[in-house]
């Protein structure tokens, strides 16, 4: 049953890239415009690619909320932040994505202070945990965490995104999304069968069909929301680090190559921060590294796989989310 495990790096490979995608941005956080005067939030931004987002929106000037579910991680970050930027305004938000409950209390006392929300990142996530588990709404954990817990807390906040003169929410895919399957509306929760990497791959895909599926709905409502999705190819990160299996021989031969094949978590984090501050990203954009299979590299932007593409699939699958989390956005 390894040997899939083996493969893992391989598995996720996507095809070659088109040779019609652009031109690499040669982009960098020198790059980002003054943030001054905007408030971002980034979920799971405690470790890894959030904090480097954080850190970037912080030491251009933006008032940056780190989200997360551990406070005495929350305020290790911030301090981390501080000590780079010792002028950042820069504070821990107590998120956990794996409860709605928590999702609501964070959104409902944001919104209560009428405040705009200018850039939201929706990065937490979890990687193929390999026996299934479930968030404490009794959601299998990685559609739970990646998928539902974000379609909440952008509709829940809209109302303070709207407030905000150009408001954008990234939300962070996956190289993994280019094999994923398609949707199993029967079993989108995982009670049946339940494969952890498919699983991961599958989630992957509904952030992409959650962006198309937002932008569709912002210019139909006018809501003024840019909706953009991005990947950081393989980055080394705890989601690498803390992934499934790692107490194993496998765990550790998938960390050995990920040494080779991935890059740095800061560079990771550059797909995610283009698109949330760069005045060229795109609507409904898709940006990684443009380097081998979308590994590591410059920023690009970055052919969308066919299945994130489906809007009848889309909008489904947000009518689905709304029941799931009895969240309704507005029509």
């Amino acid at each position: 049953m390894y040997s899939r495990y083996i493969n893992i790096l391989l598995n996720n490979l996507p095809k070659m890239a088109s040779s019609s995608r652009r031109r690499p941005e040669h982009f960098s956080t020198k790059d980002i415009p003054s943030l001054t005067g905007k408030i971002a939030l980034v979920t799971g931004a405690t470790g890894g690619l959030g904090f480097e987002t954080a850190l970037a929106f912080a030491t251009a000037g933006a008032t940056v909320l780190v989200g997360g579910r551990d406070e005495t991680k929350g305020k290790n970050a911030v301090e981390k932040i501080k000590t780079v930027s010792p002028n950042a305004n820069v504070s821990f938000a107590m998120i956990d994505q794996a409860s709605l409950a928590s999702v609501k209390k964070f959104a409902t006392e944001y919104n209560a202070k009428q405040q705009p929300l200018d850039i939201l990142v929706n990065n937490a996530g979890v990687m193929g945990p390999p026996t299934r588990l479930e968030t404490s709404d009794h959601f299998e954990i990685q559609f739970g965490t990646n998928n539902l817990s974000h379609f909440a807390l952008t509709g829940l906040l809209l109302p303070s995104l709207r407030r905000s003169t150009s408001p954008r929410v990234v939300n962070v895919s996956s190289i993994a999304a280019k094999s994923a399957k398609p949707l199993n509306f029967d079993n989108l929760n995982w009670t049946e069968s339940y494969d952890p990497w498919l699983a991961y791959k599958v989630s992957k895909l509904i952030n992409l069909l959650f962006t198309l599926e937002l932008q569709r709905r912002s210019d139909l409502g006018s809501w003024g929301v840019t909706a953009i999705s991005a990947h950081p190819g393989v980055a080394k990160t705890d989601l690498i680090a803390n992934g499934p299996g790692n107490d194993t021989w496998v765990g550790r031969l998938i960390n050995f190559l990920s040494y080779f094949l991935a890059h740095s978590g800061e560079r990771g984090a550059l797909p995610q921060i283009y698109a949330a501050v760069s005045p060229d990203a795109e609507k409904n954009g898709y940006y990684g590294p443009n380097g081998w299979f979308e590994m590591k590299g410059d920023v690009t932007q970055v052919p969308i796989p066919e299945l994130g593409k489906d809007a009848e699939v889309a909008e489904k699958l947000w009518e689905v989310c709304e029941e799931l989390t009895d969240v309704h956005w507005p029509k």
